[in-house]
């Protein structure tokens, strides 16, 4: 269970629309493609409106996720889980199976998991210097290539790859922390279908994590990935999966939604953690 709420928070926060960097030089084409983006802003440009467009996306600033994670893909293993999601990285993930409840808080700066322990007690760890890093360079609201101007987001259009049987332009980013990533946009509908970033795992840290991003819908007049897969296989179907019910856009949140709440409190055996 542990593993499975990293990677899916991993995956989550990082769901947004990916964003543009600067101009780069037009990598060679296939012949017979004379529609195809030539640099990395038109990539991108296309992207942005694809997505609902720029000024769609600047009226988010806030956004909540309810929904549930399929493990290895298994109807069976379904657990509820909401999000919470503040501009510019701030995050709150709640995972509830039946009495216990894993909750992942990051505050901008600090992070925070809270488990039930080996004896059942609920525990507090802060996390990890690879997880804050992680954290801490993430746009979650709507990824690094919207509104790329003010990030400071840099791109380079490598070329074009095939994911999952479509065609798809592929992106080396660079954030202003310095950590890269690669993105792949669908060359038909402009939408992000994968993300390469690094493992935050501490055992594996910098290690290769592919996130897919399927069923994008519209809520509010802005385009959200409705499934995201991380670990898929080479044939698609295996790995985690998030897959997002509802949507809200702009709700009003208390900021004490990411702190650190008061130590959880035992009640009639079972471990109880306060909710926002």
């Amino acid at each position: 269970m542990r593993r499975l709420v990293l990677t899916a928070l991993c995956g989550a926060v990082c769901c947004g629309s990916l964003g543009v960097g600067a101009p780069a030089a037009a990598p060679k084409m296939p012949n017979g493609e004379g529609n195809l983006a030539k640099t990395a802003a038109e990539v991108i440009e296309r992207n942005v409106a694809a997505r609902g467009g720029l000024d769609s996306w600047r009226k988010v600033d806030t956004m909540v996720w309810l929904g549930h994670l399929e493990k290895g893909g298994r109807e069976a293993q379904r657990v509820p889980f909401v999000m919470t999601l503040k501009r510019p990285n701030l995050t709150r993930f709640e995972l509830k199976q039946q009495f216990d409840q894993f909750t992942r808080i990051f505050d901008g700066t600090h992070g925070w998991k809270l488990r039930p322990g080996a004896d059942g007690r609920p525990e507090t760890k802060t996390f990890s210097p690879e997880e804050a890093k992680f954290a801490r360079a993430e746009y979650v609201i709507d990824g690094p290539l919207i509104d790329y101007q003010s990030k400071g987001v840099t791109a380079d259009l490598d070329g074009i790859d095939m994911v999952e049987g479509r065609k798809a332009y592929r992106l080396s980013l660079k954030l202003p922390s310095g950590a890269e990533r690669k993105v792949w946009i669908d060359v038909k509908t402009n939408l992000d279908i994968r993300l390469d970033r690094p493992a935050t795992n501490p055992l594996k840290p910098g290690a290769p994590v592919s996130v897919y991003y399927r069923d994008y819908a519209d809520a509010d007049g802005i385009q959200v990935a409705r499934s995201i897969l991380t670990g898929v296989s080479a044939g698609g179907t295996a790995g985690d999966k998030l897959v997002i019910d509802r949507v809200l856009v702009n709700p009003k949140l208390d900021d004490g939604s990411f702190a650190l709440p008061p130590a959880p409190m035992r009640h009639g055996g079972h471990v109880r953690i306060p909710a926002p």
